[in-house]
């Protein structure tokens, strides 16, 4: 009887335990995504993806279904030898996301723009949404992160296919 009564209090304190490292873990995660981000200064892949990925993340309120990311590299506008047509990854993602707004987003869907070269990415979103149906992203996101010199022209782009324009501005 008195090993039944160790052990469960054995077990009661170990339980406790591990609900205060779980209460800790929290507390760290709430803090590390309290914490400002800092963008890459340079322009390697790797670490804006990595930045774009955590800005994309604080920024889901109102997504409902999918987040649709995109992702321009510096020197996009170089044509790429891989390609048949010698496209370069600009064209290539220009191609795709107009593509994807001709055909409309579903309400709770977000379109996350983000690159090194904001004003190239900027001119991406303004291209791809010309011409498309004025209710063509109705109910759905677009978030943009980029600078402020290229917010307005987007934001115009955006909400002109009913689009709700949401913008974080990479420091």
């Amino acid at each position: 009887m008195t090993r039944s009564i160790l052990a469960l209090s054995l077990l009661l304190a170990l339980s406790g335990l591990v609900g205060c490292k779980g209460e800790q873990a929290d507390a760290k995660k709430e803090t590390a995504a309290e914490a400002p981000l800092v963008a890459p200064t340079g322009t390697d892949d790797a670490a804006w993806k990595q930045y774009l990925q955590q800005v994309v993340a604080r920024n889901q309120s109102g997504v409902t279904d999918r987040v649709y990311p995109y992702y321009l590299p510096a020197n996009s506008s170089t044509p790429d030898d891989a390609d048949p047509e010698k496209r370069s990854q600009y064209d290539r993602q220009l191609e795709n996301v107009a593509t994807v707004v001709q055909r409309t987003v579903l309400p709770g869907n977000m379109l996350a723009f983000g690159s090194p070269d904001s004003a190239k990415m900027a001119d991406l979103i303004v291209a791809a949404f010309s011409g498309a149906k004025m209710d063509a992203l109705q109910g759905s996101q677009v978030l943009f992160i980029g600078h402020a010199a290229d917010s307005d022209r987007v934001k115009e782009a955006v909400q002109s296919v009913g689009a709700k324009y949401v913008f974080v501005e990479v420091k």
